[in-house]
């Protein structure tokens, strides 16, 4: 059973990979998205419960 979904939005690819593999280790479920657009979609249709955000990150 997982903790909570995390919403990890970063356009560096790699560093979401790793986030993702932290994360799930510790029981949280992952949704990885990789731009503002992307981000708002999953926002709305999978309800995350916390979102971790690239504050550079392009289109937000």
């Amino acid at each position: 059973m997982s903790l909570g979904r995390v919403l990890v939005v970063d356009d560096d690819k790699n560093i979401c990979e790793l986030l993702r593999l932290y994360l799930e280790k510790d029981g949280y479920g992952v949704i990885l998205a990789h731009d503002g657009e992307e981000a708002v979609v999953k926002f709305n249709a999978l309800k995350p419960d916390i979102i971790l955000l690239d504050i550079m990150l392009p289109g937000i």
